[in-house]
């Protein structure tokens, strides 16, 4: 029996990373508790093959709920399936993505088996005195870190942001097993229907899957000077970020605001200029591979977590960032 479960989410019969994701949050916790970890999956068309791949990234047991009604996420359904598998093999600990099913069926399921539930939380570990969870997560608009324990009821359930941990790494000599969970009509039966899927595309930015993020700060002094990044960005194939002082000042739009009031990134290079590197968006950057800072402030805290610092007038530093790189491209490089 499984102790510590993960919700690994799909899309058209394909596993999303966020729920690899999951697995390396849901392995470090398995292992202080020595139980085992499992994924649920409920969807259709998720071949085995994916679902080894999650036995592969850390799982010991899936538990697989699949069916052409389970294909889209609806969730009266989906919360009927999980309560019922809840009260059958009764986990100690449920992890969900901060996603749009995670916000949504946790807290629908939560209630259904009285239990509690912390949301968007960025660390998770395991008291050794009680073995109950240790769920942290900003509080008062991100100024503080609480941790938070449920000890009275199980289980005990958190959502955590996506690209605020990294998946393990593929490991095809672990073995499990993968749990085929029969499906009922009951299961099954909604009132509801999925008519199809619109993006936003006026509002959309896709920072948390972007390769580079450019991200600017209070550093960029108004928001006409965010053309410097954009420049930079264009020519690197990445995004613009922010900081919460530029979005706060109007420079430019919330969907851009990195941080714990804003969304977690894990690109390949993340940049910033003009970013002094509160706590807040620290922990919205902390899994990039490669970090690059602009500050003006030798003592600026990004500084001192970035792979390569720059102290320097970004007034200066982005213009010939913009030129070298066009350069580059000319020379054909």
């Amino acid at each position: 029996m499984s102790f510590v479960w993960t919700i690994a989410e799909q899309f058209e019969g394909r596993l999303k990373d966020v729920s690899f994701e999951l697995l390396s949050r849901g392995r470090a916790l398995a292992d202080k508790l020595d139980t085992k970890l499992a994924a649920v999956l409920i969807g259709d068309k998720v071949s085995e093959k994916a679902l080894e791949e999650l036995i592969h990234r850390g799982a010991d047991e899936v538990y697989s709920i699949q069916d052409p009604k389970l294909a889209d996420f609806v969730c009266d359904s989906y919360s009927r399936i999980l309560s019922q598998i809840i009260k059958q093999y009764k986990p100690e600990i449920i992890i969900a993505a901060a996603t749009t099913l995670g916000r949504t069926l946790m807290p629908h399921v939560a209630i259904k088996v009285n239990a509690g539930l912390t949301a968007d939380c960025t660390e998770l570990d395991i008291e050794p005195e009680t073995g109950n969870l240790l769920q942290t997560r900003p509080a008062i608009g991100g100024n503080i870190m609480a941790t938070i324990k449920t000890p009275n009821h199980r289980p005990q359930m958190s959502t955590v942001r996506p690209k605020s941990s990294r998946p393990l790494a593929l490991d095809p000599t672990r073995v499990g097993k993968i749990i085929q969970v029969p499906v009922t009509p009951e299961m099954t039966a909604t009132q509801l229907k999925v008519l199809g899927y619109r993006k936003d595309a006026e509002n959309f930015v896709n920072l948390e899957e972007a390769d580079v993020v450019i991200a600017g700060g209070k550093g960029m002094k108004k928001g006409e000077n965010f053309a410097l990044l954009r420049g930079i960005a264009d020519q690197l194939g990445g995004v613009i970020g922010a900081s919460r002082d530029a979005v706060d000042r109007g420079w430019i739009g919330y969907p851009h605001q990195i941080g714990l009031s804003g969304k977690t990134v894990s690109p390949k290079l993340y940049m910033s200029a003009g970013v002094s590197g509160s706590i807040q968006h620290l922990a919205g950057i902390k899994t990039s591979e490669v970090i690059v800072a602009i500050n003006s402030d030798a003592e600026a805290s990004i500084l001192k977590i970035a792979d390569f610092g720059i102290v320097g007038d970004l007034f200066e530093v982005l213009p010939e960032f913009n030129s070298r790189l066009a350069a580059r491209k000319e020379a054909g490089k």
